[in-house]
């Protein structure tokens, strides 16, 4: 008895607690779920009807319909399902009428491919519906050519079953989205809040008083998690606004779009800097202030992580009094090493620590005040800017701007078109009747980097390989049918958990779901050996293509981002400074300017990052750019601590001054921008320095009364740490326009 009623109080715990369960899933773990109620309701229709040979094309169209699948509304995820379908049947209708007319076939193939490419331009989910639009056609000609000699009405069947496949997965999506409408929010906020820490500790590793610390380099490991904050920071906003639109929410995602305000200023006192971390460690190594800094900043970051998890779990946040009494300190140490410092260049030093300190205390602030149900943290001003089309019109305006072969985009397109032709001619050299693999192969593995594309093609050859040898081993094994239609299910899912972060695994699991559902109506031994040789041709096709046609490397695109990220830093830069006249305020103007600056540095992180894993052969300079980045992440922070600081100055003298010099440093960053862009050495050299406004300023602080004014001093410290980086990146521009300067050092 005792017995029952203990399992019936597990039984009960387990239904009380799975909807909760499900709340805290990520967007991996949700759709694997999803996957998994399609294709096994899917395999036991097909168990029940006796129509076993259905199993591949439902499982086909179901697999490309949740590739397609992106984070959206209940109301968006219903539209987007509906011009999915449509698409689906186009291009399957297409396949099934050209198929037969080789040259028709892969012209029209080809010119699809490209556009439907492009129209990655518009948004993400224009990019997902393109995507898995081509995948079904790949799917749909692997169905045609397993069945050479169907008649019309059995291609139609086959053509109507994935897209069954299809919309049956489309059902449990938008039943999830009206069951679930937060939680990808959530799911998303909890992985940014999670990154945010991660990043906040790591920049507590800068602040150790030792000697010899290599600190370009923890400026460079900061810059690349930089990106990855800034990555999660877009994907939040996008998520939230899905759900929003244009009108005010309401209930758990107003709080949700607080607690996303909240991350954006965590993360400018985070990425802040207030002073040259070298100096400070050579002026206070005998001291334990920075040792303190590092120990707030650390319980900051670990405040982050607490916070992710009380949103993955929908817990109230409670903020951990530790860090308040660890601040307590600092300031008792500041106080105590004020009384002792008799010399003006520490006394200078130490006040950027005393403005280093009152920026951790207004970021813990923030903190806490994501415990608040609203957690608007005194904002009047929570818009978001929509990024997303206006109209038909804006759309085709987007797409057109990318057509320049100066565009990336531009670039993949036209190259995957021409590798699905090579790829074509191929097959009908080696063997047509099976060769599709090839297209389908080719498709998966070409991406727009050279670095992605060479991952993708030793993780899909190993994959594959893998995935043939466990899945003859499992044919071997369990002969019955029911068992390997259970292994099929399986494999689907465990397909969609791990495609994003183990491609390998997913290759493999894909390729045992193709034997397991190619054997309920035939022997799914026989496409072991193509399965092989046709990935290992895929994926040499791709490859080749990386090089052959249009190679982007990033070098190439160097001068262009690394322009972008100046030209944000100058607008960044003036927001900063009319806000020290008019008083601290985070409208959407502001946001979208830090934003800017924060996506520019970004993106020029990631080129570096991908410029590293190309050929040696064509990154000569890549030292060069190496350098560059870390210089102008720096100067992006310092940009940062005079945003963290913002405050109306007293001295209309003083403010007026202080937009002087930061207009001037913004100008020296676009003229510098432009002749980068340009790739103008001569110019760059030439170019003379502008007139430096901060002597004024230091006159100011020192005959107006406000010498002691602590956001005067840090208006005039980090205005001379800007001016000093601007002229290290002008010394960059230079190595990099003419590598005989770099040469010749």
């Amino acid at each position: 008895m005792a017995r029952i009623v203990h399992s019936g109080g597990m039984l009960a715990f387990v239904i009380e607690t799975f909807p909760q369960r499900l709340r805290r899933w990520g967007a991996g773990q949700a759709q694997a779920l999803r996957v998994l109620l399609t294709l096994g309701s899917l395999m036991a229709a097909c168990g029940a009807s006796n129509r076993m040979d259905a199993v591949t094309p439902l499982f086909l169209g179901a697999i490309a319909s949740a590739l397609a699948e992106t984070d959206d509304s209940a109301r968006g995820r219903y539209r987007a399902q509906i011009v999915t379908l449509l698409c689906f049947a186009a291009a399957a209708f297409a396949v099934s009428a050209l198929i037969d007319r080789p040259a028709l076939f892969i012209t029209s193939l080809a010119l699809a491919a490209f556009w439907l490419t492009m129209l990655g331009a518009v948004e993400a989910r224009y990019k997902a519906i393109a995507y898995a639009t081509l995948i079904l056609a790949m799917y749909t000609t692997l169905g045609i050519g397993n069945h050479p000699l169907a008649g019309p009405d059995e291609r139609l069947h086959e053509l109507l079953l994935l897209l069954a496949g299809a919309a049956w997965y489309g059902v449990f999506s938008v039943a999830w989205c009206l069951a679930l409408p937060a939680q990808p929010v959530q799911a998303r906020l909890a992985r940014l809040y999670s990154v945010l820490g991660h990043y906040v500790r790591f920049k507590a590793s800068l602040f150790e008083p030792l000697r010899g610390i290599d600190i370009e380099r923890k400026r460079l490991s900061l810059a690349q998690l930089n990106a990855d904050v800034v990555a999660e920071l877009n994907a939040a906003k996008e998520s939230i606004f899905r759900r929003i639109g244009a009108r005010a929410p309401t209930g758990r995602i107003a709080r949700y779009r607080g607690l996303y305000l909240i991350a954006q200023d965590v993360h400018e006192r985070a990425s802040s800097s207030h002073d040259d971390y070298n100096a400070l460690a050579d002026a206070f190594f005998h001291s334990d202030l920075l040792y303190r800094c590092q120990r707030v900043l650390h319980l900051e970051g670990e405040a982050c992580r607490r916070l992710a998890q009380s949103i993955e779990r929908r817990e109230p946040f409670v903020a951990d009094t530790a860090t308040v009494q660890a601040l307590a300190e600092l300031r008792s140490a500041i106080a105590h090493e004020r009384s002792h410092a008799r010399e003006p260049a520490r006394q200078a030093l130490l006040a950027s620590i005393e403005a280093l300190a009152h920026n951790l205390e207004r970021l813990d602030g923030q903190l806490a005040g994501a415990s608040e149900p609203t957690a608007r943290a005194g904002r009047t001003d929570m818009g978001l800017l929509d990024r997303s089309p206006r109209s038909w019109r804006d759309a085709a305006e987007r797409v057109r701007h990318q057509l320049s072969p100066r565009s990336p985009l531009f670039r993949h397109a036209l190259r995957l078109a021409i590798a699905l032709a090579a790829g074509y001619g191929v097959m009908w050299l080696i063997h047509p009747a099976q060769g599709y693999w090839i297209l389908l192969t080719t498709l998966f593995v070409c991406q727009q980097t050279w670095g992605d594309t060479m991952s993708r093609m030793g993780q899909r050859m190993a994959g594959t390989a893998v995935g043939v040898v466990v899945g003859w081993a499992l044919l071997d094994l369990f002969p019955q049918h029911l068992v390997q239609a259970l292994l099929a299910v399986a494999a689907g899912v465990l397909f969609f958990a791990t495609r994003s972060a183990r491609y390998l695994l997913a290759t493999a699991c894909m390729t045992v779901l193709v034997l397991m559902c190619f054997n309920q109506v035939g022997d799914g031994g026989v496409l072991i050996v193509p399965r092989l040789v046709d990935t290992a041709i895929g994926s040499l096709i791709a490859g080749l293509a990386m090089v052959l046609v249009l190679p982007h490397w990033q070098g190439r695109r160097f001068n262009e981002l690394a322009a972008a990220a100046m030209r944000n830093q100058a607008l960044y830069l003036r927001e900063i400074a009319e806000q020290y006249r008019a008083g601290a305020r985070d409208d959407l103007p502001y946001r979208l300017a830090r934003r800017n600056a924060h996506n520019a540095d970004a993106a020029l992180a990631v080129a570096v990052s991908e410029m590293f894993r190309e050929p040696a052969l064509v990154r000569p300079r890549a030292g060069v750019a190496l350098r560059f980045l870390i210089q102008s992440h720096t100067l992006l922070s310092y940009l940062s601590a005079l945003g963290a600081h913002r405050v109306a100055l007293r001295s209309p003298a003083l403010a007026v001054a202080t937009r002087g010099a930061a207009e001037g440093a913004a100008q020296a960053l676009e003229a510098l921008a432009a002749d980068v862009e340009r790739g103008s050495a001569e110019a760059i050299e030439a170019a003379t320095a502008p007139a430096d406004e901060r002597p004024a300023l230091a006159d100011l602080l020192a005959t107006d009364g406000e010498g002691g004014d602590a956001a005067a001093q840090l208006i005039r410290t980090e205005l001379s740490l800007i001016g000093q980086q601007i002229e290290a990146l002008r010394g960059h521009a230079l190595q990099w326009l003419r590598p005989v300067v770099e040469a010749s050092e």
